[in-house]
């Protein structure tokens, strides 16, 4: 795989979403859950969604329950909680794994990419974030510490 567009993910509804279907845009992917600690990272990713949607970025979120069980619910009950509590407007996928042999091939590619810190490549909880260029390929990781805000400059500068 060369970039994210050699990619297909699922979507909530289980449809097959080709990731070329974004190509020429700012990417920032994002492991989530509903019943994190970070969880209110969900109003900082939404605000940089529409702050730069009309420049070419788009957020992805992924839903993850390997974290602590921390995303029990199914795809209607995520939605709803995004959209209700939220007022998420950027695509939410499926559920999917990020680590282990069932991590979904997207993410596997991210973490090679990009590894984190001293070279792990396992995701180690909820919110990590990948920071993808116009050109599909990954330019940064960010810990699910890092607030969604403190990565506009680094969006803008591949906007």
């Amino acid at each position: 795989m060369s970039g994210i567009a050699d990619f297909t993910v699922r979507a909530a509804d289980g449809r097959v979403v080709d990731m070329s279907t974004f190509a020429g845009r700012v990417l920032l992917i994002v492991n989530t859950a509903s019943k994190c600690g970070f969880t209110p990272q969900y109003e900082g990713l939404e605000a940089l969604h529409r702050r730069y949607e009309g420049r070419g970025l788009t957020v992805i979120g992924f839903p993850c329950n390997q974290f602590g069980g921390q995303e029990p619910g199914d795809a209607d009950e995520i939605a709803n909680f995004c959209t209700l509590t939220y007022d998420v407007t950027f695509p939410v996928m499926a559920k999917v794994d990020v680590n282990g042999d069932d991590a979904d091939p997207l993410f596997r590619w991210l973490k090679a990419e990009a590894p984190g810190l001293l070279g792990t490549r396992a995701i180690k909880w909820n919110f990590t974030k990948f920071l993808v260029d116009r050109a599909g390929q990954v330019v940064g990781r960010y810990a699910p510490t890092t607030k969604p805000e403190d990565l506009a400059n680094d969006i803008e500068g591949l906007l």
